[in-house]
């Protein structure tokens, strides 16, 4: 008898796997288990695991839902009725169980997916690093604050697990864990029942080894019509970003830039560079400002109860945006705003997408970092679709991924062209 292979497994094979009787409710939340059995003692990125689902064998027949026996990793700052939420506090602050799940899980368990469990996060989704290893290298990061979640996909311990990205906690985590990485237009999925740190920048989204994965999840969840996957790119037009950073970009994240462009142009696609200006660069200091700000208001409660027991990283933040007068955030949403026009004008006027690094190089050695969002701060503050691609590997084995972007609800057409790019 034939292995399944799971980690080649897609969600519309399975799907086909359960409509003809191939496969059996359970089979894929089974497999998964047994890897987390195996896997997670070293890799410590489960914050708890459900229980089996008590779910019967179907003899055959459609599937009832989309994702019906689908697993999924749930970050620990999304509420969930059935199990703890921690918000990665490593237990200072804990909830048995919430009165309600989050509007995502909610979603998700009506198309039929199984919730596997919470996947480890940092401190209140901010840049404390907690107890997760990077899957290709245990001495690194995976990267936060969607640590556990990339690091559960890039292992095969579930085809899918949420993320949420306020800085650059979906893109960062993805490429060093070598996994996709989407993040919506922002408020395109409700977050209701996911813990805010800056509602203006909070994004929920999520994490396959698959890239169709992405596209059919996007499709279930958001109710538009399948995405239509392109295999080539003849009239694509692409614009090459400069990346808001004083620093040049390290030799392998210009390799990764190199074998992206490259591999675009050899599918017909048209590249040019573009330049937004110096108000793009000054976008890096705006989400600072805005995240603050509005983490200081956000975290009121909790910075009064357990500030004793917060790490100096989220205090040192809810201090700064306590400072900042009103003037100056109103200040960096305005300029927000126009750099929103800006860059719509170039899309629309010149580039379908864009094509920029997702960070400043492979995984760092340590567990005291979780890496610098640089390269995200610009676009989760503009709120555009992003999607980390893991098409470049170094000697050693790690991954560097590329980000492809796109203008604010243009999400279908970004992951039609990042289709023709994953194999």
């Amino acid at each position: 008898m034939q292995m399944t292979d799971w980690n080649r497994m897609t969600l519309a094979r399975f799907q086909r796997g359960l409509t003809g009787g191939e496969f059996a409710p359970l089979d894929w939340w089974k497999a998964c288990r047994k890897r987390i059995d195996s896997l997670d003692a070293n890799l410590h990125a489960w914050e708890c695991l459900a229980p089996e689902p008590a779910i019967t064998h179907r003899d055959g027949g459609p599937p009832i839902r989309p994702l019906d026996g689908v697993p999924v990793g749930i970050k620990d700052i999304i509420d969930t009725v059935q199990l703890p939420t921690t918000w990665g506090t490593q237990g200072y602050h804990r909830v048995e169980a919430a009165d309600m799940d989050a509007a995502i899980v909610t979603q998700l368990s009506r198309l039929g997916a199984l919730a596997m469990g919470k996947t480890v996060s940092t401190e209140y989704a901010y840049f404390q690093p907690n107890r997760t290893c990077n899957p290709h290298d245990p001495s690194r990061t995976p990267g936060g604050s969607s640590s556990g979640s990339a690091a559960v996909v890039a292992t095969g311990m579930v085809p899918v697990a949420l993320g949420t990205q306020t800085v650059g906690s979906i893109i960062r985590p993805a490429s060093y864990c070598g996994v996709v990485g989407f993040k919506p237009t922002h408020g395109t999925l409700s977050v209701a029942g996911v813990k805010a740190l800056a509602p203006s920048l909070d994004t929920l989204g999520w994490f396959t080894r698959h890239l169709e994965d992405t596209c059919t999840l996007f499709s279930e969840l958001t109710g538009s019509e399948s995405i239509a996957p392109l295999e080539r790119l003849d009239g694509i037009r692409v614009g090459l970003c400069r990346v808001p950073s004083p620093q040049p970009p390290s030799p392998e994240v210009s390799a990764a830039l190199d074998d992206a462009a490259a591999r675009m142009a050899s599918l017909g696609a048209q590249l040019a560079h573009v330049d937004l200006g110096d108000a793009f660069d000054a976008l890096v200091t705006h989400q600072q400002t805005i995240l603050a700000y509005e983490a200081a208001r956000a975290l009121a409660s909790e910075h009064e109860r357990f500030a004793a027991s917060m790490s100096q990283a989220l205090l040192g933040l809810l201090d700064e945006g306590q400072a900042i007068p009103l003037t100056r955030y109103w200040q960096a949403r305005q300029a927000t705003e126009e750099a929103r026009r800006t860059l719509s004008l170039h899309l629309a006027e010149r580039f379908d997408v864009l094509l920029a690094p997702s960070a400043t190089g492979v995984a760092p050695q340590g567990h005291h970092s979780t890496g610098d969002p640089i390269y995200s701060r610009a676009w989760t503050l503009l709120g555009v679709p992003c999607v980390n691609l893991p098409l470049h590997w170094t000697e050693q084995g790690l991954p560097v991924g590329v980000q492809l972007i796109a203008d604010r609800y243009q999400d279908r057409r970004l992951l039609s062209v990042a289709s023709a790019l994953m194999p």
